[in-house]
């Protein structure tokens, strides 16, 4: 597949509507809507793994299937995707105070996640049509879709791919491909948020196992669709990269919970996909200067150039999230809120969390201008042929030229 363009999205909960807002305008470019889908090869972990599916699935017409998953986003609402209610909360905090408290005595690990995100697979169920994706690739609409989860029982990374015959596989350690037909249960797997949601059980290598967010191992986001043959990646992100260069106040707090839970959720999804990046472009620049041979190391694989283009958001989603917490159920702003000291501690936190229609509209909007203050950068990284790409920065991402088969 010559000039092969790879599609990577990575996690980030209620943030992934910013990458559906960035679809859809690309979804708009008059190019896509004659040409078809310009994403072959799409690769999803989390909250990327539900917008890479319905990608997938409507690969045959995209132009449809970027406006649809918009929709999909801006109408969600918390119950969507966990449970709400009353009694659902009670169940699930009784359930945490008795391991906690006598675990030891009347046996523990009942407790499987903070919230209960049953509805999440309805929800799902009713907006992406996986078994399209077979059809799609059988006519030629798409090469190859990877979503990648968690196994909670063995530790590894599973990479589950459903592609054409033929398509590459490969296990490392701690990684495992796996060829099948993706469904929703995949999908609702690799967007399990750790402790927040519970665990999907899956068919594994051997037998069945327990599943979680695609985040938790996936150092290295663009590995897949690199070896699954691409020879250019568009990436979005869900971070304002601008934020880390910010300063840090002289005066720090002691951090609440819900903080370090924030760090945390940041760190899995955010930091992973800038880094590969960083990573890959010092690559290139160490080809590039011929400190590396493009027949690389003995008993490595081969390096190539590789011509990759970054999308992230220009405001701050944390920020944001904070001027919408009221928006959500009092009893989930009661429980998050509980983790921390006041709305600002929670705010990483809850822009994880708030499946709310004006959150998640105001993301996609944010994503739409974002795209279409640089429509035609990405149009032309889109269809051009030229693999040295360049090197250009700019706020709300960069066009880099990189290289790696990782």
């Amino acid at each position: 597949m010559e000039n092969a363009l790879g599609l990577v999205m990575t996690g980030g909960g209620a943030r992934g509507a910013y990458q559906a807002g960035v679809l859809k305008r690309i979804g708009e470019i008059k190019r896509v809507q004659t040409h078809g889908n310009p994403f072959p090869i799409i690769g999803g972990s989390s909250a990327g793994a539900i917008n890479g599916s319905a990608i997938a699935a409507g690969s045959d017409n995209v132009a449809l299937a970027t406006k649809l998953l918009a929709r999909g986003w801006s109408e969600i609402r918390p119950s969507d995707v966990f449970r709400c209610d009353v009694l659902s909360q009670a169940h699930n905090s009784l359930t945490w105070i008795l391991d906690l408290s006598f675990g030891a005595l009347l046996g523990g690990g009942n407790a499987r996640s903070l919230l209960d995100a049953t509805p999440l697979r309805h929800f799902l169920s009713e907006h992406i049509r996986c078994d399209r994706i077979h059809n799609n690739i059988k006519r030629g609409h798409l090469y190859a879709l990877a979503i990648s989860a968690t196994n909670y029982n063995s530790g590894k990374s599973y990479l589950f791919i459903q592609g054409m015959k033929g398509h590459p596989m490969w296990n490392r350690s701690r990684r495992v491909t796996l060829a099948t037909r993706i469904t929703v249960d995949h999908v609702c797997a690799s967007a399990a948020i750790p402790l927040v949601f519970q665990p999907v059980k899956l068919k594994a290598a051997r037998g069945t196992a327990f599943f979680g967010d695609g985040c938790v191992r996936l150092q290295q986001p663009l590995s897949p669709v690199i070896r699954l043959g691409a020879r250019k990646i568009f990436a979005i992100g869900v971070r304002d990269e601008n934020l880390t260069h910010q300063k840090e106040p002289a005066d720090q707090k002691d951090p609440s919970l819900a903080q370090v839970m924030g760090v945390l959720f940041d760190v899995m999804f955010l930091d992973h996909l800038a880094t590969d990046i960083e990573h890959l472009e010092r690559l290139n620049q160490l080809l590039s200067g011929g400190r590396i041979s493009q027949s690389g190391v003995r008993g490595c694989e081969k390096m190539r150039p590789l011509a990759s283009f970054l999308m992230t958001p220009s405001v701050d989603l944390s920020q944001l999230a904070e001027q919408h917490q009221k928006d959500m159920p009092y009893l989930i702003q009661y429980f998050v809120n509980s983790l921390g000291r006041d709305a600002a501690s929670c705010s990483d936190l809850m822009s994880y969390l708030l499946f709310t229609s004006k959150y998640t509209s105001a993301l996609i909007e944010i994503g739409y201008n974002d795209a279409s203050s640089r429509i035609d950068e990405i149009e032309s990284f889109l269809y051009s042929s030229d693999d040295d790409g360049g090197h250009r920065q700019s706020g709300a991402g960069a066009s880099r030229t990189v290289s790696q088969d990782q």
